[in-house]
């Protein structure tokens, strides 16, 4: 008897993120489960970084389906794992099509009605966000850890490669402006039909968690915090992560 391909795992990351940013956090996934891991940037990102990112969520999502259907890993369904702006383009695959999402994993988002603008990216972070845009590479990196991490001092080796991939793949500063646009008019769908975890931090500097906290409840799924991981929470503690992915897939 000839066993049926596990589903693959797809990971998105977030704003003016690429699939290298996941770190090593993709290899040891791949390490815990039995179904292949892949991950693919959108639009405006990464790979994609000479293309111009859409203005909505679902725009982005497509960059990202796209290219999924053409994987050989896919036989029609996929395990979705995403973080922040990711999550949205998660949620909406799933609502889209259903019948293509075998589960669904969202890490430190947030949802329009659900949470207010303040909660949805902390209004200390405001005046920061918008300097970044004028910062060199190196400048804005090493700002994005501070705002991401909750342990700085022992991710400082990872700076040096993020400041690389930047020179390499360029993120424009109107194509995160256009990432940043899409994700504060997107609104949360009805609950998935398929099996979802949430997952939050309370470190979380850049997001509150109480946005996730109020996405489950409103879905009302299963939510996990993270005792102390800053948004950024596949840098920040890996092997935890890895453990719960493991776990929820293995159910599914």
């Amino acid at each position: 008897m000839v066993l049926a391909a596990a589903a693959p795992v797809l990971l998105i990351r977030g704003l003016s993120r690429e699939q290298r940013h996941w770190g090593r956090f993709r290899p040891m996934l791949a390490g815990a489960v039995t179904n292949p891991v892949l991950s693919f940037d959108f639009a405006g990102c990464g790979d994609l970084y000479q293309q111009q990112s859409p203005c909505s969520i679902s725009a982005l999502r497509q960059s990202v389906r796209g290219q999924l259907q053409q994987a050989s890993e896919f036989k029609g369904e996929v395990h979705l794992v995403a973080i922040s702006l990711g999550a949205m383009l998660a949620v909406d695959w799933a609502a889209q099509y259903p019948q293509e999402v075998a589960s669904l994993t969202l890490i430190n988002s947030s949802a329009r009605p659900l949470s207010p603008f303040y909660q949805r990216l902390h209004w200390r972070n405001y005046a920061a966000i918008l300097r970044s845009l004028f910062m060199s590479a190196a400048e804005r990196e090493q700002l994005i850890l501070r705002l991401t991490s909750a342990t700085v001092a022992r991710h400082q080796g990872v700076v040096a490669n993020w400041q690389l991939w930047q020179q390499q793949r360029p993120v424009s500063r109107l194509n995160a402006l256009r990432q940043l646009w899409a994700a504060s008019r997107f609104k949360v769908p009805p609950a998935p039909a398929c099996p979802t975890l949430l997952l939050s931090s309370l470190g979380d500097k850049l997001v509150s968690p109480q946005c996730t906290a109020a996405l489950a409840r409103y879905w009302q799924v299963p939510h996990i915090q993270h005792t102390w991981a800053g948004h950024d929470l596949p840098l920040d503690d890996a092997n935890w992560l890895v453990m719960q992915l493991a776990a929820f897939i293995d159910t599914v």
